[in-house]
Parts: C-alpha cells; sequence; structure tokens
C-alpha cells in the first residue's frame, strides 16, 4: 500500500475549516470536476464526481464532529483516478490561536501508473481542497 499525506495550516478558526471541508455534498462543478452528484446523507452517503472523461465514486465511511475527522473511500473499480482500494481521512485540529492543521492521508494500491505518480496525484488533490478551502475562508 501506498501512502499519500499533506498537512497544511489554514488561517482559520477550527469551527469554519471543519464546515467547509466536512460538508460530503458541497463538491462544486469546475477545475477537472465536470459534474457531480450525490446519494443519501451522513455516513454511508455516496458522491459521483465525474472527471477525465470517467467517475469516481465516493462513500463516506465515517465522521466524528467530536474528533473532528472523517473517512472516505473510492468504491468504483473503474475510478478515473490512479487507486485501487483507496481510504483517505482527513484530520483538523486547533492550533490554539484561531488557526486550523488540516492533515490529509490517503492510502491505496497504485493502479496503473507508477507508485510516485499515484502519491503525486493523491497529493495533488489533498493540497488543492485545502487551499479552496483556504481560499474560501480568506485563510
Amino acid at each position: 500500500m501506498a501512502t499519500a499525506q499533506v498537512v497544511k495550516t489554514v488561517n482559520a478558526p477550527l469551527s469554519a475549516v471543519w464546515a467547509r471541508l466536512s460538508d460530503f455534498t458541497g463538491l462544486k462543478v469546475g477545475g477537472p470536476i465536470e459534474s457531480f452528484s450525490f446519494e443519501g446523507e451522513g455516513v454511508g452517503a455516496v458522491r459521483t464526481i465525474g472527471m477525465g472523461g470517467g467517475k469516481v465514486v465516493e462513500r463516506l465511511d465515517a465522521c466524528s464532529e467530536e474528533a473532528r475527522a472523517f473517512t472516505y473511500s473510492i468504491i468504483n473499480e473503474d475510478s478515473a483516478l490512479p487507486f485501487a482500494n483507496y481510504s483517505a481521512t482527513v484530520q483538523l485540529g486547533d492550533n490554539g490561536d484561531d488557526t486550523t492543521v488540516v492533515i490529509w492521508t490517503g492510502t491505496f494500491e497504485p493502479r496503473g501508473v507508477p507508485e510516485a505518480d499515484a502519491v503525486n496525484v493523491a497529493n495533488g488533490i489533498y493540497a488543492g481542497a485545502i487551499a479552496g478551502a483556504k481560499a474560501a475562508l480568506g485563510g
């Protein structure tokens, strides 16, 4: 299994960053995302993301507001991303100064590309999502 991890600080309070990143249905069409839909709510919800002529189907596996962490997995074998057996956890922490640390960690088996390339793709996704939260929150 390969592991990818991005750790970044967002200059916004924990509650605001949590509200932004933990919204499993909050993705918007734009950039590499060509389409987006979801079914259900809370743990067990499934979102389908159209990108690169394919799709990525993700399921919310765990979510704890108290722990400020959530875990999701890719559940379609024909994912547009180069991962098999993919699972990721996003953990937030309060730095005590109105900033929040975001630790986004994924584990997977590279599919169709060298491990370093798959790790780079994952790291790019995580960094992009965190940058989007930073921009939205002014931090």
